[in-house]
């Protein structure tokens, strides 16, 4: 059992609060100790990035250089994946083989962003003969990253490599579920030359650490991923200090199965929309909005596709397949069930799961429910576990209206083979992202945010940089003649 240090300022150190025991969520057993940060260990983080920011080493470095910076820790992510993926297992709870995924994914982010940093350009604006105006895209200073536990690394590499590549220094509060694979983002900071203060990690909880750097008064800009509660707190906090957020928060998205939709698809879409990772994810298929002529035999296979699904550690699963890890936490756990319960209570068919396992971890049951209606709170609440929810429509106007009832907008989906069709759909549906025929089609390319209660910001693609950047217009007046 190894103890996990915090990063600060370019060095190792514990924290103010002692050592928090972290989980593996398949046994219950502890598996690492990780220094616990408070307020104190914020202020020095916040102190340092502050100091890097203030030296300017980052901005006033060529964007190439700074882009082939970042691109290297992606690389160094990509040299220790046989290291990084199996501790992300343990303390995470998902399978091997979607461990792997995620750190590939987190390598990715900063490939993809490195690539960027030559790309950040002003405007020349014309004012006539007289003047020369233009603009500069300048960082913010400080970056404060509240990250969540059901993608410990990748939503960190997300905003991590897109602060850095617009030239922010950044001080990043790890999940207290799940920190331990953060270690590697500090060395590959160190390992790639990445100045002191440029990258500050410390774990802590939400309420102490989390609180304490969302209103700090030398952040410059917040990004946060979670529950709309923490989401609102934040916002909150930022807005005293007159600082701005990106923040992507909850979902209760749904797709939409047409009369001539591809049922091979539709299956596919949901192994991994709600399946993949116990279905704590964000931007989760949570409901189907399937029409009625093709109701039986939807509920049919997704309820087949559930039962087929094995449930094990992550570790036993290396292979890719119907598989599925424990949920994070007992309390996690409990949630789900409790809404599942209450789905039934409600009027709600149980057709897979709804239950969890008789096993030590916090296991839970691939789940579907039939007969879901609107105003049933498993049709509205996010359960952030692996729960489907079908409701059935008879017309495309129903369809609409049933999968926009929702004061969440993250993402929907569309399945049909009439183009015009998909196209009407894509406008309609009130999300940040859509997806036709194939639930997450897109990628690192593609901008990812909300509607609604979902947030606002957006991360991914080119668009995320923006959040990193502030305009700066310059206008000269030429000497006359």
């Amino acid at each position: 059992m190894l103890r996990h240090q915090n990063f600060i300022n370019g060095k190792w150190v514990d924290g103010k609060e002692g050592w928090l025991d972290i989980e593996d969520p398949a046994t219950g057993e502890i598996i690492g100790r990780q220094a616990l940060g408070n307020g104190d260990d914020i202020n020095a983080a916040v102190a340092a990035a502050r100091q890097c920011a203030s030296r300017g080493e980052l901005a006033a470095m060529r964007p190439v250089e700074r882009g082939r910076m970042v691109k290297a820790i992606g690389e160094y992510i990509l040299e220790h994946k046989d290291e990084i993926a199996p501790i992300l297992t343990l303390e995470a709870g998902k399978p091997l083989w979607e461990a792997d995924i995620e750190v590939a994914g987190s390598a990715r982010y900063f490939e993809y962003y490195g690539n960027q940093a030559e790309t950040l350009e002003g405007r020349s604006i014309p004012l006539g003969d007289g003047y020369i105006d233009f603009t500069a895209l300048e960082p913010y200073g400080v970056s404060a990253q509240i990250i969540p536990w059901n993608y410990p690394l990748e939503m960190a590499a997300r905003s991590i490599s897109t602060a850095l590549t617009a030239g922010n220094a950044c001080v990043v509060k790890s999940p207290e579920l799940d920190p331990l694979t953060h270690d590697f983002l500090a060395r590959a900071a160190d390992a790639v030359g990445l100045p002191a203060g440029a990258l500050n990690i410390v774990c802590g909880y939400g309420e102490v650490a989390g609180a304490a750097l969302a209103a700090h008064k030398d952040v410059n800009q917040i990004v946060f991923t979670g529950s709309v509660e923490t989401g609102a707190s934040v916002a909150t906090a930022a807005a005293k200090n007159i600082v701005p957020c990106v923040l992507e928060l909850g979902g209760k998205s749904a797709a939409i199965v047409h009369d001539d939709a591809d049922i091979e698809r539709v299956l596919s879409s949901v192994r991994w929309g709600i399946f993949f990772h116990a279905g704590q994810v964000c931007s989760a298929l949570s409901r189907l909005v399937v029409h009625e002529s093709r109701h039986d035999e939807v509920v049919d296979a997704v309820a087949e596709l559930a039962r087929s699904i094995n449930v094990a550690p992550g570790s036993e699963l290396a292979e890719f397949g119907d598989n599925m890890g424990p949920m994070i936490s007992q309390k996690q756990r409990d949630r789900a069930e409790a809404l599942c319960i209450e789905a039934v209570q409600q009027g709600a068919k149980t057709v897979a799961g709804g239950h969890k396992l008789n096993r030590p971890g916090w296991f839970f049951e691939p789940t579907v429910f039939d007969d879901v209606t609107a105003d049933m709170n498993i049709a509205n609440k996010e359960v952030f576990g692996p729960v489907l929810s079908v409701q059935r429509f008879r017309n495309d106007d129903e369809a609409i209206q049933i999968a926009n009832a929702s004061e969440y907008g993250l993402v929907g989906g569309v399945f049909t083979k009439d183009s015009e069709r998909a196209i009407k759909a894509a406008k309609q549906l009130r999300a940040g992202q859509i997806f036709v025929n194939e639930w997450y089609a897109g990628g690192v390319e593609t901008p990812f945010g909300g509607y609604g209660k979902s947030g606002y910001g957006r991360e991914k693609g080119r668009e995320a940089l923006y959040n990193y950047v502030q305009t700066k217009n310059i206008a000269i007046a030429l000497k006359g003649e």
